[in-house]
């Protein structure tokens, strides 16, 4: 079984739609003082940002982040994207959320030289298809 993961996934998806978001620290989720955080940059997870956390309090821990409402609309369709990469070359996978996949590659041995190098392949083809860093 193999976990794929989109390393900070609305953040990512973000980035791609504005490149000027990279480096900086960048909070989505509800702007005002009742929201709450879904997702964060590595570089406001420094300063204590977390998903679930009120965003009152992410602004008092990280007030330089790029705070977006978001877009689930946007980060739906770049999901479906990875999700039709993965379903075209997996034998069998299961979407767990928007940015979650498993894949059951049992047996794959017989059809590839190895799972790890298949897997490292799948992972750089969605890299390299979408823009979207996957983990797994």
């Amino acid at each position: 079984m193999v976990h794929l993961d989109m390393d900070t996934f609305f953040v990512s998806v973000e980035r791609l739609n504005d490149s000027s978001l990279k480096g900086k620290p960048v909070i989505i989720g509800g702007t005002s003082d009742r929201g709450v955080v879904a997702s964060c940059s590595y570089e406001a997870r420094a300063f204590g940002v977390h998903s679930a956390m009120p965003a009152k309090m992410a602004k008092q821990l990280c007030p330089q982040a790029v705070f977006i409402r978001g877009d689930m609309e946007n980060y739906s369709k770049h999901s479906n994207m990875v999700t039709d990469i993965i379903s075209e070359r997996a034998p069998a996978f299961e979407k767990a959320s928007i940015d979650e996949h498993y894949i059951d590659i049992t047996g794959i041995d017989r059809f590839v030289k190895h799972s790890l190098l298949w897997t490292h392949e799948l992972r750089e083809t969605i890299i390299k298809e979408t823009g979207i860093t996957i983990s797994f």
